[in-house]
């Protein structure tokens, strides 16, 4: 039977995929809409299934935050090589995604609910019909506070979320600048309190192992330890850390010359490889 461009037409724009492809699917179709989008899904769940071993690495890390600045997610988009990542329609894709990923709580639920007609997960499938790469979502990490501030750095590599625990003149700067430091420094958790008991231990016998190598004493180990034990926490606890942009100071320090009240509450943090 003979296809029409506007057949064609329209099916490529609801679906994304490439003239001819869109085409040889309404043709297999015989010309019925939906089973033409039900064959390029098949298309793209080959497509999956042959490319599920490969890395995903590249593709867009991206951070939404809704209107009244209360609630902030983070996802990465995943696909295999940067050509792809940088495509505009995969990018376009990407931030529908994000976009639509505010109103979740968590990635499972994201990945089911419904996005322009299917699932996530099942865009996510026909998109890597299409594509011809695996296309996956990778981080996702939600955060809300009185005030989430969001940060993202050049090329989409790593997109950040910042909570205060307060409103104030210049929260929106305050936020950035913090956000950006849990970007470029990667802390492990926003306080001592915040760091893993197992984690703690392990760096207390590596300092001690250190020490014994070095000479020291054993009774002298355990206040020498505690002391490396304040330079790690110093060196990968966000609140902690040297700001990046007054290393005199700290992010707590920073964030309290802007507001003698004002704390960070929480962040979370997304990069991609």
């Amino acid at each position: 039977m003979k296809i029409t461009a506007t057949e064609v037409n329209k099916l490529r724009k609801s679906t994304g995929a490439g003239m001819m492809d869109c085409k040889k699917a309404l043709v297999e179709a015989e010309g019925d809409f939906d089973k033409a989008v039900e064959n390029l899904r098949k298309k793209g769940q080959k497509v999956a299934a042959n490319r599920a071993d490969r890395e995903s690495s590249e593709g867009a890390a991206l951070a939404k935050v809704n209107e009244d600045n209360t609630s902030g997610v983070l996802i990465s988009v995943n696909c295999e090589t940067d050509f792809v990542a940088k495509n505009d329609a995969y990018q376009q894709l990407a931030h529908a995604l994000a976009d639509h990923a505010l109103g979740f709580d968590t990635k499972d639920t994201f990945l089911s609910s419904e996005f322009h007609g299917m699932t996530v997960s099942e865009k996510l499938i026909e998109q890597t019909g299409v594509i011809g790469e695996k296309i996956e979502i990778g981080g996702f990490r939600k955060l809300t506070a009185p005030y989430v501030g969001s940060y993202i750095h050049a090329g989409n590599k790593i997109a950040t979320l910042v909570g205060l625990s307060g409103i104030v003149d210049n929260a929106a700067e305050v936020a950035k600048n913090v956000a950006m430091q849990a970007a470029a420094m990667n802390p492990i958790a926003l306080n001592e309190g915040g760091v893993d008991a197992s984690i703690v231990e392990k760096e207390i016998e590596i300092a001690k192992d250190q020490l014994r190598q070095e000479g020291k004493p054993e009774d002298m180990l355990d206040n020498i330890a505690k002391g490396k034990i304040k330079r790690f926490f110093k060196d990968n606890t966000l609140v902690n850390q040297a700001y990046i942009k007054d290393g005199k100071i700290s992010v707590s320090e920073y964030v309290k010359s802007e507001d003698p009240d004002l704390v960070v509450t929480g962040f979370e943090r997304v990069a991609l490889g």
